[in-house]
């Protein structure tokens, strides 16, 4: 399973979760085996002044993934996300990704319900 998290800078796991999935600087990206992490990557963002909403989750979904664990989003990309088969997970209490990662791997993380997305 490859799980992708929006973070702040690319610190990997030790990186401060992003506040705002289509505006995140980067993104953590782990794969994990049988209940472990057997690797983690940090892969740069598309700008979203330039890319747009749309060109953030497409980039997102190119990277191949299973899940998205955010602090939250709008509907347009948890409709995009869900649609493309990618399970929106949402925690906002944990700062870094290596922790909520952590959590995710204990089973401590929910699907993000969609009647939580931002409306702006």
């Amino acid at each position: 399973m490859r799980v992708i998290i929006p973070v702040e800078n690319e610190l990997g796991l030790a990186a401060p979760r992003s506040g705002h999935f289509g505006h995140a600087a980067y993104f953590t990206v782990a794969t994990i085996d049988n209940g472990e992490v057997t690797s983690v990557e940090t892969i740069k963002n598309v700008d979203h002044d330039q890319a747009g909403c749309a060109g953030v989750i497409d980039f997102a979904l190119s990277q191949n993934v299973d899940a998205i664990i955010a602090t939250g989003m709008g509907m347009p990309p948890f409709t995009r996300f869900t649609a493309a088969d990618v399970t929106v997970y949402a925690e906002r209490e944990t700062p870094l990704a290596g922790d909520v990662l952590a959590k995710f791997v204990a089973g401590e993380v929910s699907p993000m319900d969609p009647e939580a997305a931002c409306r702006h």
